[in-house]
């Protein structure tokens, strides 16, 4: 298996404040991975090592196979990044700036940047002071993507986009991965990454809380069930059933309402609720929002 970026017992620290924690952490060449946490979980600490922009308190960083500190400007090439908070020389065109940036890079055909830019309806002509923040991140994410390199590494890359923009950002991470491109995106918010990532990560307080592919999440979240009953039942019947948590039994007289969370199948609960006579059913899984938010809080997501 190729790896794009291997972290081992990655450490960083500002003083007493602790950034990373003993990361430990494979990206596979070629595919989407999403680096979930909150602000301040140590997303944009991660990436900084990454590139040798800050340096590590212990462990060892390599991506695409080199030391970033020792091969910094060869790596800085292959690499196509957007940092969290993404700034330029405001004075400047948004087309000079990417013109420029693109001879840095050893040129970039101008048809790539105006093809960018058309799809991300960003006018090359506006001076970048004059832009809001959703049209400075534009001109961030092109400059990450125009040379189309072997890694792209984004830092919140849809901060300030509307949902249209977002949604021509996942089709251009999709086309990335389809040339054979690496991206690494780090985010706070589930869904952002949910749709196109083969896995994801999720970060809390400098340490990795979990690793996985998004469909395997899924597989471990709850599944919250409600029962509505034509007469009274007692939590006690369904408290020992396996898998339940969180059973609440509501009403009196004309009905009563089950709610609860089940983990597992929820053969034994549908078994003892057809003992009564059942209104109505609900079932849902839990939202990968909520299961981020678990992790991140130090519970348990499963409920077990």
């Amino acid at each position: 298996m190729n790896v794009a970026i291997e972290l081992t017992e990655l450490t960083k620290t500002y003083g007493i404040r602790r950034g990373l924690d003993g990361l430990t952490l494979r990206v596979r060449a070629g595919e989407v991975f999403g680096y979930l946490g909150p602000n301040g979980a140590g997303k944009s600490t991660t990436i900084r090592l990454m590139l040798d922009l800050i340096r590590p308190t212990g462990g060892t960083v390599r991506v695409l196979g080199k030391d970033p500190r020792a091969e910094a400007v060869r790596l800085h090439r292959r690499i196509g990044y957007l940092a969290g908070d993404f700034a330029v020389d405001g004075r400047q065109r948004a087309g000079e700036c990417l013109s420029f940036l693109a001879g840095l890079r050893g040129g970039v055909p101008a048809a790539r940047i105006t093809e960018l830019a058309e799809r991300l309806e960003l006018d090359l002509a506006a001076r970048i002071k004059s832009l809001s923040k959703g049209n400075r991140q534009k001109v961030g994410l092109i400059q990450a993507f125009m040379h189309q390199p072997e890694l792209l590494i984004l830092d919140e890359p849809t901060s300030g986009l509307d949902p249209l923009v977002q949604q021509t950002f996942l089709q251009m991470v999709a086309e990335a991965k389809a040339a054979g491109q690496t991206v690494f995106m780090s985010s706070h918010i589930m869904s952002e990454v949910e749709a196109i990532a083969d896995r994801v990560a999720i970060i809390r307080e400098g340490r990795l809380a979990a690793v996985d592919t998004v469909a395997a999440l899924r597989d471990r979240s709850l599944l919250r069930v409600r029962i509505d009953f034509a007469e009274t039942i007692t939590v006690e019947e369904f408290a020992a059933l396996p898998g339940i948590t969180g059973l609440v039994v509501t009403g009196t007289g004309d009905g009563t309402t089950l709610t609860c969370r089940v983990d597992g199948a929820p053969d034994a609960l549908i078994k003892a609720a057809a003992r009564h006579t059942v209104t109505g059913l609900r079932a849902e899984s839990q939202d990968l929002e909520e299961l981020f938010h678990a992790y991140y809080a130090g519970e348990n997501p499963t409920g077990s």
